[in-house]
């Protein structure tokens, strides 16, 4: 049930993570779906089912009439425009990540959202998630102490079906580089700060595709730590966010597995079992550690995320994450992109002189046991 002061909000695109979103904002006790906007006829079933209009595109619904926000979940290469419209309609917008499928497009939106001051956020959600929040807020506050290095992995196995349905997975652009370390890049951008340069070597050699299937990445960050990174949509593996963290239902859950672990000059943290190992006096290899598990409440970072944007729409809070955010975890997406089919280190232009955020805090006394 919606409450009287509930924002109306429209969601463009009725595809598989358009359902989620309109299904989101019609369990939302403050929120309220104001139309569903697809070209596809089939769409209007969903809106008959809920109650609302459907209209074939942004021009249609806006000429009859204007919601507080707008959710753009439509294809990639239809982000720009999408949401292109709703900022021209003084409408603030949530894309799906990424933000465009390129980055000067990506620019052009983020300049234009800007001039106009309308809010574009972009829905990198795991930025919402309790357990990265939580990890952030210890690099941030100096308890690790200066970060040293980060070792990741996204290592799943895509079943026959992923590709039987959608043979464009199979070419290039559809391997996990562009459709899955996107997310990765922006969890690990909110950690260590932004990213310098990369390398990476991908193979093909298990599926055979004209795509990669399985990519070592080397990552050099701004703050000067180290990381690496093992990607691969063809290992039968759990060490993945979605499997280790049990924030999506709809993937097998290892609790007591992890994807991401980071150490530096005083500990380490590994995520998501939120282990915290930290030295009690001086750090040296001989000197013993003192070992907890950091509670974190666990909550589905989508309705989070829909709560934030409630919130930028109804008190003007600033967003989690902004189009210029957008843009940096794009870049560095396509940095991986490009290092893996050249060979080439690549450096992230406007990167190297960057201060890492999450050094500010770490001259500070740990803020954790």
């Amino acid at each position: 049930m919606t409450t009287m002061d509930s924002v109306a909000i429209a969601v463009v695109g009725a595809g598989l993570i358009g359902r989620t979103h309109i299904e989101l904002v019609r369990e939302h006790p403050a929120c309220r779906l104001a139309a569903i906007i697809d070209p596809d006829p089939a769409a209007g079933y969903l809106a008959e089912q809920a109650g609302v209009p459907r209209y074939a595109s942004l021009v249609e619904a806006f000429s009859v009439s204007r919601p507080d926000g707008a959710v753009v979940a439509t294809p990639n290469t239809t982000h720009v425009d999408c949401a292109m419209e709703c900022v021209t309609a003084g409408v603030p917008v949530l894309v799906e990540k990424p933000i465009a499928d390129n980055v000067a497009d990506a620019e052009r939106l983020v300049t234009v959202a800007s001039a106009a001051g309308v809010p574009l956020l972009v829905g990198h959600h795991r930025r919402h998630s309790p357990v990265l929040a939580t990890a952030r807020e210890i690099v941030a506050h100096g308890t690790l102490g200066d970060p040293v290095t980060l070792m990741g992995s996204a290592m799943f196995y895509k079943p026959d079906g992923y590709f039987e349905a959608a043979p464009w997975r199979r070419e290039p652009g559809g391997g996990p580089i562009l459709i899955n370390m996107i997310h990765e890049v922006d969890a690990l951008r909110a950690l260590y700060g932004e990213i310098a340069e990369v390398q990476a070597t991908a193979s093909t050699s298990t599926r055979g595709f004209a795509v990669e299937d399985t990519v070592a990445i080397s990552l050099r960050f701004a703050s000067g730590a180290l990381g690496t990174f093992l990607l691969s949509d063809t290992a039968a593996s759990v060490r993945s966010w979605e499997q280790t963290s049990g924030e999506n239902p709809g993937y097998a859950h290892a609790g007591d597995e992890d994807c991401y672990i980071l150490t530096g000059t005083r500990g380490s943290l590994a995520i998501p079992t939120m282990r915290l190992t930290t030295y009690q006096r001086r750090p040296g290899w001989t000197e013993p550690f003192h070992t907890t598990a950091v509670e974190v409440p666990r909550r589905d970072p989508l309705r989070a995320q829909l709560d934030h944007f409630h919130a930028v729409l109804r008190a003007g809070t600033p967003p989690l994450v902004t189009g210029r955010d957008g843009v940096r975890t794009l870049r560095a997406t396509q940095a991986i992109a490009e290092a893996a089919r050249t060979g080439a280190p690549v450096p992230i232009p406007g990167t190297a002189e960057q201060a890492d955020h999450s050094q500010q805090g770490a001259q500070e006394e740990p803020a954790w046991p």
